[in-house]
């Protein structure tokens, strides 16, 4: 008998919440009309995956209710297999308040999810006929911020698909406000990125966890722990990647407006794991990583800017490569 998982590329899994977008500037205290779509950091990178026709599941808890009704049909229609996504008939979907700001500067953010549905993920959840058949694991340090539960079940995650000779790639999104202390969040990420081949960090975000402040120790930090290759976000300036053999920056691509910052690591993160995936080298996936990162920051909304295998494929045929330099 066929496995039915088998076809699976990447498993990744987190909470994803309804999201409101403010449809005017201003505090949010004034704003009077929203604009609803979903959030999540993992479940940005699923659509991202599964838009460029990769065969993704994404493993969840939603509440009994029209926010987790919403999320499971924004599944269905970008593609997403969901038969690890559990309705929790006990605990409500969590959701989200975001600004509309028109200056480039990160919106303001308010979360509604203590006690949701996913923040209830754990062991229980795991199901290894499902995760262990999957090519690659994609992790963020979200999922293992919302609960001990949670972290638990992402530790289990990481080192049985290890075991199991997989890859995986880590982008730690740091939500300090989720972690009982920042020595906690530190520690708990730096011990999920060990599992990793692939990590993914902010320059911000890998000064935050590793104490250092240049790119290069950054990584080696990293490269130290065992990942195969550490690439770090530089935002406008592009992206530096290192592994045990070559170093490099790839520069960004410049865009005429940024519109919306939110979802642009995550479109980062779409763009070097596609391409890793796809047997390119570490300068093309970053590249490509730089370029999705460009498109997703044009866009309201945190996934609405990744493209289609189409739309990619119609773009890098038209570029001229970047040239990867020196830090």
């Amino acid at each position: 008998m066929s496995n039915p998982h088998a076809g699976l590329d990447v498993v990744t899994y987190g909470e994803a919440m309804a999201m409101f977008v403010a449809a005017e500037t201003g505090e949010l205290a004034a704003v009077g009309q929203f604009i609803k779509r979903v959030a999540g950091a993992d479940l940005n990178v699923a659509i991202g995956l599964s838009r460029l026709g990769f065969k993704v599941g994404w493993m969840s808890r939603v509440g009994s209710d029209s926010f987790g009704q919403f999320v499971r049909d924004t599944l269905t229609k970008e593609g997403i297999d969901q038969r690890c996504v559990t309705t929790d008939e006990h605990h409500p979907t969590g959701f989200q308040l975001k600004s509309k700001n028109d200056d480039g500067s990160d919106p303001a953010i308010e979360y509604f999810r203590k006690g949701s549905a996913a923040s209830h993920l754990s062991l229980a959840d795991y199901a290894a006929g499902y995760v262990l058949p999957a090519r690659h694991l994609h992790l963020t340090g979200v999922a293992p911020a919302i609960s001990a539960s949670s972290r638990e079940l992402a530790f289990h995650l990481a080192r049985e698909m290890r075991a199991a000779g997989k890859t995986i790639s880590f982008d730690p999104n740091l939500r300090p406000t989720l972690w009982p202390s920042r020595a906690a969040m530190v520690d708990g990420l730096n011990a999920l990125a060990a599992l990793a081949d692939w990590v993914l960090p902010g320059i911000g975000e890998g000064e935050i966890l590793t104490g250092y402040t240049k790119p290069d120790d950054i990584a080696k930090f990293y490269l130290d722990q065992g990942a195969r290759g550490v690439i770090i976000k530089l935002g406008a300036q592009g992206a530096y990647f290192r592994t045990a053999d070559d170093a490099a920056v790839i520069p960004g691509r410049p865009v005429a407006k940024v519109v919306d910052t939110v979802g642009a690591g995550d479109g980062f993160a779409v763009g070097v794991v596609s391409a890793l995936l796809e047997g390119r080298t570490l300068p093309q996936a970053v590249a490509r990583g730089n370029r999705i990162g460009a498109l997703a920051i044009q866009v309201i909304g945190d996934s609405e800017g990744l493209p289609t295998r189409a739309e990619l494929d119609a773009l890098e045929l038209a570029e001229v490569p970047p040239v990867a330099t020196a830090l």
